[in-house]
């Protein structure tokens, strides 16, 4: 046996040692918080910032000569707010389209081979998309074609089913206990009541997380936005956003317009922009915060 003091100076390193390792991951976590949110703060800063002292570069995390000259002149423009209402119909009509399929296909491909014959043949047909793409013209041909130009549509239905996401659910779906399916199977559910009374409330946290990406993916696209929308009054919000600064065009402003921009600079109206561009996703995330918890499954079979 060990002596008593040797096994009391073994505790008190190895708690040493932890005690050093939280300190250490502390910090860590903090030096990247830090990382992430000091860029925003200063956007936030240079927006609500005079032109020059944001053009001089004075401007780091607190404003300098505060003014809403930037605000002002981005939402005082009609089209801001036609196109932000573009934005949350996109996200409307797209998150819950993006999810409904990813679940619908995730349910299968998570099954064994036993099950679902043809599921390693459609998975291939499903990851190989995520490898090669047809191109920037066939794919406006065929978004042509179909009629879906300059209409919401043209802005949903191309990514309808994110790869990725289905990849994603479909290994949280193979991580539920076969034995609450088969309990399902033996109190007589078919296949569509086993998906959406079991797995589909128990995968609330997988769920939720590819809702937020959805949601943020539709939000950040602009591309598409300037390729298939002919009117620029359909355009989402981060189209609108490229295109406000870009391609000023002085002769569609009103005399207020030109004196507020005496006021501003490319910087700031840039910063106003971001920032109220980003405002709608940070005001949900709270919301979806809850879901994102580790191990709901557990404790969900007995015995």
């Amino acid at each position: 046996m060990k002596p008593a003091a040797a096994v009391q100076s073994g505790s008190w390193k190895a708690g040493k040692r932890l005690d050093w390792f939280a300190a250490a991951n502390t910090a860590f976590l903090i030096v990247v918080a830090l990382l992430c949110v000091l860029p925003l703060i200063h956007i936030i800063a240079v927006s609500f910032s005079s032109s020059t002292a944001a053009s001089a570069g004075y401007v780091k995390l607190w404003p300098v000569d505060f003014t809403f000259a930037s605000y002002e002149f981005t939402a005082g423009r009609e089209g801001f707010w036609r196109s932000m209402l573009v934005s949350l119909e996109r996200i409307a009509i797209g998150t819950p389209l993006n999810l409904l399929l990813t679940i619908m296909i995730a349910y299968p491909l998570s099954k064994e081979s036993h099950g679902f014959r043809f599921r390693l043949v459609y998975a291939w047909v499903f990851f190989l998309t995520m490898l090669f793409h047809g191109g920037l013209i066939p794919w406006y041909i065929t978004i042509k074609q179909l009629g879906l130009l300059d209409s919401i549509w043209a802005l949903v239905l191309p990514s309808a089913v994110p790869i990725f996401s289905v990849v994603l659910l479909l290994n949280f779906f193979r991580e539920v206990p076969k034995e609450l399916e088969e309990s399902a199977v033996i109190d007589g559910a078919n296949q569509w009541t086993t998906l959406w009374r079991i797995f589909v409330p128990i995968s609330k946290p997988a769920i939720a997380t590819l809702a937020l990406f959805s949601m943020v993916e539709h939000w950040n696209s602009w591309f598409d936005g300037l390729i298939l929308m002919g009117n620029p009054e359909h355009y989402p919000l981060q189209s609108f956003i490229q295109t406000i600064v870009i391609q000023l065009n002085f002769g569609s402003m009103s005399r207020e317009d030109v004196l507020n921009l005496t006021l501003i600079s490319d910087r700031t109206l840039k910063s106003s922009q971001i920032f109220l561009g980003s405002l709608p996703i940070l005001a949900a995330y709270p919301f979806l915060q809850k879901y994102f918890v580790k191990g709901i499954v557990l404790g969900s079979v007995k015995g």
